[in-house]
């Protein structure tokens, strides 16, 4: 269950204490609205928490159904790994075979910002984002590849600066070999 959202001079406060606990001084001239502007940014970084994959979904079509994959490659993501609440980002790629209806393909982009502005694990976001495509959409196939960057492993840590993790999540048609196929070559890898 999620808790009921703190006040923002209660947040700011916490801010306050965290820049004493690095250190620093949150009275110097650069710092004195930092705690305000981390309040404020939370509101996007953490945006999808607000929003709900149903309401995203809920504008579907019939005219334009078609039998074939549909597409959408390199939607640009920036996510906080749950962890430790570094940045992750990169890219997710998506694909669809419609079942009775198709839908505006920029809900595809949106359906992956309700689940990469959250807390995160990028294994679960692709879980979510095809889950969602075969139940909302009732689609009769779903593929997500995602691609990323993790700062928990470039700036701390192993510290690997061009490791890159991938993650898919495979439904439906897709588990067929013919359809991954010409996914992938359509992907271009």
């Amino acid at each position: 269950m999620v808790s009921e959202p703190t006040n923002p001079q209660g947040i700011e406060s916490s801010i306050r204490d965290i820049l004493l606990h690095i250190g620093e001084d949150p009275q110097r001239e650069g710092l004195k609205d930092t705690p305000a502007r981390v309040c404020r940014s939370f509101d996007k970084l953490y945006g999808g928490y607000k929003l709900c994959a149903e309401d995203i979904l809920k504008t579907t079509f019939a005219d334009g159904r078609c039998d074939e994959m549909v597409m959408l490659r390199n939607i640009e993501f920036y996510s906080m790994c749950e962890h430790h609440m570094l940045p992750f980002y990169g890219r997710v790629h998506i694909a669809y075979i419609p079942g009775k209806y198709v839908v505006g393909i920029s809900k595809l982009a949106r359906l992956v910002e309700i689940y990469s502005r959250r807390l995160q694990i990028q294994e679960r976001m692709t879980t979510q984002i095809a889950a969602d495509i075969m139940t909302i959409l009732k689609a009769r196939g779903a593929m997500v590849v995602v691609k990323a960057q993790h700062h928990c492993m470039t700036s701390r840590g192993v510290e690997k600066q061009n490791s890159e993790m991938v993650t898919s999540a495979i439904r439906g048609e897709f588990l067929k070999e013919k359809a991954r196929n010409e996914f992938f070559g359509l992907l271009g890898i």
